[in-house]
């Protein structure tokens, strides 16, 4: 018996030593809007100054549909985004989107640098919320 209460007492001191983990944020991009684009890239760049750091913060930026967009070279925000993502802020665009993109056009967008692809928007949005990221539409 007391061997089974120092174990859980060691447990639960342990549990309490570890550091907390970082606040955790999704940022959803569905729109071709420049304003609303532009919200999210500032909501980003708001919470890492809000809590202190890149490195206090943990922020996903997914792009799907027409907001797809805002990732690609061709976009007035591309040297921002590749700035935001040396900066420890996560891209990801939507493979089904860039696929529906290729259908259209004859070939996939150019996707800017530091971007990453994710096989479905949606789908990366609710695997983020189930492993606490809080969730942010602008």
């Amino acid at each position: 018996m007391k061997k089974i209460l120092l174990s859980i007492t060691t447990l639960i001191l342990l549990t309490l030593n570890v550091e907390a983990a970082n606040p955790k944020y999704v940022i959803q991009i569905s729109t071709d809007n420049a304003r609303t684009q532009k919200i999210a890239l500032n909501n980003a760049a708001n919470l890492q100054k809000y809590y202190g750091g890149a490195d206090k913060v943990d922020i996903e930026i997914v792009a799907f549909g027409p907001g797809l967009g805002i990732l690609t070279t061709g976009n007035k925000n591309s040297s921002r985004v590749e700035e935001m993502a040396l900066n420890n802020i996560k891209f990801s665009a939507c493979q089904n989107t860039m696929r529906g993109f290729k259908k259209r056009t004859g070939h996939f967008p150019t996707l800017t640098d530091g971007v990453d692809k994710t096989p479905a928007g949606v789908v990366r949005i609710g695997e983020l919320q189930q492993q606490g990221y809080a969730y942010i539409r602008p």
